[in-house]
């Protein structure tokens, strides 16, 4: 429930705000004062598009502020996701729009997307005007009442038709897209069996271009490789018989001997030894592993370097195509092997799926006829309740007909809904959106919310002028109509008629003030003699008429 609305700078409105309460509000005033702004300013707090051209002349932006009483968990938990706060069932909302078109909303206290004042009023609010009644006009709008009406158990039946109707087009899809492009697949495969059967032949190890690299720069240089180690490992120890041929192993054993009858006489020279000692060992293991390279070397082929570069160029025969080096190679094979798996197992993913569409084609099918059977009783229930009510509203020879009829599976199942009127007894029903009058689907709109609103309640409703086209005993009745929906929810109608002024417990009037050259609007609440010539004013456009404020008073009296 709104409980106050203040609005700035918003059309003709300067700055007035607006107690609401429970049960039944009724806004009225003279043609240009700014009624249909309140409707505005409602509809900027419930997330509406902003448009910079409601901004009043000379301002700089327009504000609207409400508080909003409310309860409900959900609504909490909406607000709560953005940050903000209800604090003793109160809930603010803001909203302002600058001249120059930007708009900035806040949801309890805090700034926040407009799109969140648009969820919240789906909980909070159901707005009617004149494109609502267009808006009814559409089936899809016509299946979503009887959606409504059918409630808690066709929602959920409704959701999960919706939900395997999004699956049964996810998987046909997947279906479709796999046996579409089965040649392109097929050509795929071959192409990489090729590729991979290119990196077996070669079968590369990471890192081993390296290895490559050097041993064949080894090979290239063989003969120098000999000499330098044969000339070191003769100047370490040679092999020769020569008896003055003088080798460093044999040099430092002779320091050695040396230095071991000196230490006997002075122990300083103990370290020196050990150096040699030390000397000796290393010299005779770098002796060793130069023979032993000596004689790796002496076990290379000549055919060894030729090898090595075949092998190389193998390689850079697969870097050309599949990577920069060995290891990328490798895992272009590795992900090569994992798609051609894929492929090849597609034969066999499209048997699962066919058999999964089957199963879930089948729940579609079976949703959408169990939606259709609560669809139909609803329907039919919805027609015997509007029809009540529109006799009610002075049509007491119409008959509301919500009609079920099939039409091919689609989002919301195999139902197309339309509503239709029979004005007169014999007289064919035609649909609402051709035959009805702008009165009519005036009636029509309010007694489908007074039914609807028995099963799924809003919390506020906003009606904009539902009483156009209507008058006399017509016009009464959708009064007394819209009093019995204030019983359950709030009510706002802005309103040209006294005979709907009547019925509403907290009367409005929006003021226009023409003085100083410009005009100004603002809003209060009417009570006894000012509500008695209000309505003596919306009945003769006199408010000090005298048969026109008797006229008043009885209408005020059938409340």
């Amino acid at each position: 429930m709104i409980e106050e609305l203040r609005i700035r700078d918003l059309g003709v409105i300067a700055d007035t705000t607006l107690a609401l309460g429970q049960g039944f509000t009724a806004i009225t005033g003279e043609t240009g004062a700014g009624k249909t702004m309140v409707v505005t300013a409602l509809g900027l707090l419930m997330g509406a598009r902003s448009d910079a051209g409601a901004v009043r002349s000379g301002a700089s932006q327009a504000r609207v502020g409400g508080i909003v009483q409310t309860r409900d968990p959900e609504v909490a938990e909406l607000v709560d996701e953005v940050g903000g706060e209800i604090e003793d069932g109160e809930l603010v909302l803001g909203r302002t729009v600058s001249a120059e078109g930007r708009s900035r909303a806040s949801v309890g206290g805090v700034a926040a997307p407009a799109a969140s004042l648009g969820r919240l009023a789906a909980r909070l609010f159901a707005v009617h005007g004149q494109s609502d009644q267009l808006r009814l006009r559409s089936a899809a709008a016509q299946r979503d009442t009887l959606d409504r009406f059918g409630g808690q158990e066709l929602a959920a039946v409704l959701d999960d038709y919706r939900e395997a109707h999004r699956e049964r087009r996810e998987v046909a899809a997947r279906v479709e897209e796999l046996t579409s492009a089965r040649e392109d697949r097929a050509n795929e495969a071959v192409r990489l069996r090729a590729e991979l059967e290119e990196i077996a032949a070669v079968d590369p190890v990471a890192g081993e271009e390296a290895e490559l690299a050097q041993r064949i720069a080894r090979l290239g240089n063989l003969e120098e490789l000999r000499e330098a180690t044969s000339a070191a490992h003769e100047a370490l120890a040679t092999d020769s018989d020569d008896p003055f041929s003088r080798d460093a192993g044999s040099l430092i054993d002779t320091a050695q001997r040396e230095l071991e009858r000196a230490v006997a006489h002075d122990a300083r020279l103990e370290g020196v030894l050990e150096a040699l000692r030390g000397l000796s060992f290393q010299v005779s293991d770098a002796a060793r592993e130069l023979a032993a390279y000596a004689g790796d070397l002496d076990q290379e082929g000549p055919g060894e370097l030729a090898r090595a570069n075949e092998r190389l160029a193998a390689l850079n025969g697969l870097f050309r195509s599949y990577g920069a080096d060995s290891a990328e190679v490798i895992a272009y094979a590795a992900a090569g092997a994992a798609r051609l798996a894929e492929i090849d197992g597609d034969d066999e993913q499209v048997a699962e799926l066919a058999e999964r569409l089957d199963a879930v084609s089948q729940r579609e099918r079976e949703l959408a006829e169990r939606l259709s059977t609560l669809r139909r009783e609803a329907a039919s229930t919805l027609s015997e309740r509007v029809s009540a009510e529109l006799r009610q509203l002075a049509l007491p020879d119409a008959e509301f007909v919500a009609e079920v009829s099939e039409t091919e599976l689609g989002a919301s199942g195999k139902d197309e809904v339309q509503f239709l009127l029979r004005p007169h007894p014999g007289s064919e029903p035609r649909p609402i959106a051709k035959g009805a009058s702008g009165g009519e689907l005036s009636r029509v709109m309010l007694a489908l919310e007074v039914v609807v609103a028995a099963v799924d309640p809003v919390p506020t409703f906003v009606f904009d002028e539902v009483d156009a086209g209507v008058g006399g005993a017509a016009a009464i009745e959708i009064g007394r109509r819209l009093a019995r929906l204030a019983a359950t929810s709030q009510v706002i109608v802005v309103t040209h008629l006294a005979q709907v002024a009547a019925f509403a417990n907290n009367h409005l009037q929006v003021v226009k003030d023409s003085a100083g050259g410009f005009t100004e609007s603002s809003c209060r609440r009417l009570e006894g003699e000012e509500r008695l010539g209000e309505m003596a004013r919306l009945l003769s456009g006199l408010s000090d008429s005298s048969s026109a404020l008797e006229h008043a008073a009885e209408l005020l009296a059938l409340r």
